[in-house]
């Protein structure tokens, strides 16, 4: 077995301390290759039955970045009128998403009907075929964090407008859409909670033992 020894296991404490949901980015472009560098590690990732079901878009066209934007300001939007009073206040001051200034995005769906693994491990929960993917996103998030690349995980989208947006096969599902690229600054702590908006909680609130 590969031993890790203390001190990696210190430096890899720091990469998930200083892992963060990156929304501002320097307009500088990833170095040529980059992007593949990181699919290929993040293909390392374990999944159910060995399906390796994610699928990933790199979104270069122009064209689809602006509807891909467009659609995020009209579910921002949607996403306000939901909240009222002061807490509406607030969440118009956040920025929710780099899509204006990352220079690389990239889709991430779950192919639903792929025969890789034969079924393995979905006949009970068939939803570990989105588990997967989720955890390929959170590897790569950490790779990209090691090298310096921050990633912006964007959620206030219309998953079936993507799939449009994008033209991917109906069998897909989507699961995410990141914004990559230089941060424009680093913190340890998450962008909401310096915003005042939520707080991290320990660990032990959400530890129960039976």
């Amino acid at each position: 077995m590969v031993a890790f020894d203390e001190a990696f296991r210190h430096k890899l404490h720091e990469l998930f301390v200083w892992r963060r949901d990156v929304r501002r980015f320097r307009r500088d472009p990833l170095p040529e290759g980059a992007m593949e560098r990181l699919i290929e590690t993040v293909c390392l990732s374990p999944s159910v039955g060995l399906s390796q079901p994610w699928r990933f878009v790199m979104v270069e066209s122009a064209s689809r970045r602006r509807a891909v934007i467009e659609d995020f300001k009209a579910c921002n939007a949607d996403a306000l009128r939901s909240y009222s009073g002061e807490r509406a206040s607030h969440y118009a001051t956040l920025k929710l998403a780099g899509l204006e200034e990352a220079p690389a995005h990239l889709a991430v769906f779950a192919d639903k009907e792929s025969q890789a693994g034969h079924g393995l491990g979905r006949m009970t929960m068939p939803e570990t075929t989105e588990y997967s993917v989720v955890g390929a996103i959170c590897s790569m998030w950490l790779a990209a964090r090691a090298e310096g690349i921050g990633l912006g995980w964007v959620s206030i989208l219309n998953p079936a407008r993507i799939n449009d947006i994008l033209d991917v096969p109906k069998t897909w599902k989507f699961i995410g859409y990141l914004c990559l690229g230089y941060p424009e600054t680093e913190d340890d702590r998450p962008a909401l909670e310096r915003a005042k908006w939520e707080c991290r909680r320990s660990a032990a609130q959400f530890t129960s033992r039976r």
